[in-house]
């Protein structure tokens, strides 16, 4: 080695360093700021059934709209390789806050339509529904909120995440509430966890009848997503057996649902719009 050689190692030491820690780093900056969107859920989400559903006050939030096209503009403007770069907790958050910001947008442009709606499956055709309709800019282009849900939240298989059915809100009172704050990659868990236990704390959406589990049709759709692993759960009984205390099952019970012992049957759905309502 040469003295030259010598005396430029250091900084060419120093140099590959910053480097491993800007890459190694990176994803701790993948945090979006998801604050202008979580001011219009404060505002806006009411808290109704003792805390464990909501209903959103589209007319309040169809006076002002900017707020919220603003952060669908920021959203837009997230590019795949950034997205990539972060976290896998900062990824879902992202991905639950667009798809349930741009299905409000979606209610708020057709409730300012002359043909009002009662319900999200009022909007779309005969041959593409609300969900099949590509107005969600993403990545560089316009897709669908099927896509983001089945093709990306549940479809690129990074997540394995069953609880997002409690995060993600399609504007009907059957679903799991919109939660009245944004979800974020630090605090992702325990809000996921939230959602789930008073999703199966609602007795007009899940409940034990003395015999039979009643349970929301949500884990009819999509109960292979129940029925992967997480948690140890291989099937549906043993997925709903972890939030027994929520459904105010017995030890008994609970166990008989965790072996599969206890038949299972699915509520109808109530597509009514989750609006606030007088």
């Amino acid at each position: 080695m040469s003295k030259t050689t010598r005396r430029r190692a250091p900084k060419a030491r120093l140099l590959i360093s910053a480097l491993f820690l800007f890459v190694h780093a990176a994803p701790a900056f993948g945090d979006f700021d998801h604050g202008r969107w979580n001011l219009l859920l404060s505002k806006h989400v009411i808290v109704i059934a003792d805390g464990l559903s909501t209903a959103v006050d589209y007319a309040s939030l169809g006076v002002n709209r900017e707020p919220l096209q603003s952060y669908l503009e920021e959203t837009s403007r997230v590019s795949r390789a950034s997205f990539d770069a972060w976290e896998t907790s900062d990824q879902l958050a992202f991905l639950i806050n667009l798809y349930n910001a741009a299905t409000v947008e979606l209610i708020l442009d057709n409730m300012a339509s002359s043909d009002p709606i009662d319900s999200i499956r009022d909007i779309g055709s005969l041959f593409t529904s609300a969900w099949e309709l590509e107005r969600v800019a993403l990545f560089g282009n316009l897709v669908t909120l099927d896509a983001i849900e089945h093709d990306m939240i549940r479809g690129w298989g990074r997540y394995n995440e069953p609880r997002i059915h409690f995060a993600v809100n399609c504007a009907a009172i059957g679903c799991p509430a919109l939660r009245a704050e944004a979800y974020t990659g630090t605090a992702l868990e325990a809000q996921l966890e939230d959602a789930t236990r008073d999703f199966l704390s609602d007795r007009s959406r899940n409940y034990f009848d003395g015999r039979r589990l009643r349970l929301s049709s949500i884990f009819k759709w999509y109960r292979e997503d129940f029925e992967r692993g997480w948690g140890g759960s291989n099937a549906l009984g043993e997925f709903v057996a972890r939030y027994s205390s929520e459904l105010g099952l017995s030890i008994e019970h609970r166990n008989e649902l965790a072996r599969g012992d206890m038949g299972i049957r699915f509520l109808s759905y109530d597509w009514g719009l989750n609006q606030v309502r007088d």
